[in-house]
């Protein structure tokens, strides 16, 4: 019989989350030295003494299949392992298996199986080979209709990748605004989208740079209404200037092609996650020291 005080010793010795402790005790029979050798073997408790380190590295990656495509984030503590070939074929396989199951969340992408094996465990072996924290940090999956087109755009690698939904167009003009939406960086597809509390925040910002710039008060609501227009160019996909045709704006060009764009993903590897100042001489000791 595996008690809760038998895990809870096993956790505090290697670090290892309360599951693995209970898996490593039932499959040793409680022995606990032997447990904590399973978990060295299975490459867990490594990995439990990485899982406090940053992960702001690694790629992103964006597959099609038919008229479902997804777009996942899979962080590495540095870029050197980003370009790892291991790594890169992790990344592959956990996009290939979200595409192909119907999951919504993280915690159910770490549930499915790969080869036989828990996503979760893939990712915790890959940890004690590779010798990084490694985290499945995102993804988004999106179904589009028979008479829309995906397009995709991938930038440095895959630290920026873009994927586009498209009515009425071609592959080559979906790319065309994946790659728009990678270099301009919007947030928002259309000023529709920008939440209420956002544009106001904006407003109110405007209107107090406006005020003390000392400008005349009777003109401050036209001239606050033309810089949030500015604001709206710069976060709004089809307000920008299109890339290739920059005197035209995005949804000009697009109506132009008798398109229209249906949704877009934008995911830039790392952003949002507070990052360790370190240097490259650090980085090349971590290597060395696994």
């Amino acid at each position: 019989m595996i008690s809760a005080s038998m895990v809870k010793s096993l956790r505090e010795a290697s670090g290892a989350g309360m599951l693995d402790c209970k898996k490593a005790l039932e499959a040793t029979n409680g022995n606990m030295d032997e447990a904590i050798n399973w978990l060295r073997e299975k490459g867990i408790s490594k990995a439990a003494k990485k899982a406090s380190r940053i992960a702001a590295e690694g790629l992103a990656i964006a597959k099609i299949e038919g008229n479902k495509a997804v777009l996942v984030e899979v962080n590495s503590e540095t870029d050197f392992v980003a370009k790892n070939e291991e790594f890169k074929e992790l990344v592959n396989a956990l996009a290939d298996v979200i595409l192909a199951n119907d999951v919504a969340t993280i915690d159910d992408a770490l549930k499915l199986e790969i080869e036989g094996k828990a996503v979760s465990e893939v990712i915790t072996e890959k940890v004690a080979t590779i010798g990084e924290k490694l985290t499945l940090r995102r993804f988004e999956k999106i179904t589009k209709e028979e008479t829309q087109v995906f397009g995709t755009y991938s930038h440095m690698g895959g630290k920026i990748v873009t994927l586009t939904v498209m009515e009425g167009s071609d592959e080559e003009l979906a790319k065309d605004i994946a790659m728009q939406a990678a270099a301009m960086k919007p947030r928002y597809l259309n000023r529709d989208e920008v939440p209420t509390e956002v544009v106001e925040k904006e407003r109110a910002i405007l209107m107090e740079q406006a005020e003390n710039e000392g400008l005349d008060e009777k003109k401050l609501p036209m001239i606050v209404n033309g810089r949030l227009n500015k604001y709206y160019e710069e976060v709004c996909l089809v307000d920008q200037g299109f890339i290739k045709e920059n005197k035209m704006k995005v949804s000009k060009y697009v109506e132009s092609k008798n398109s229209s764009i249906i949704n877009f993903v934008r995911y830039e590897v790392g952003e949002g996650i507070e990052k360790r100042e370190e240097n490259f001489a650090d980085e090349v000791m971590k290597q060395i020291n696994g």
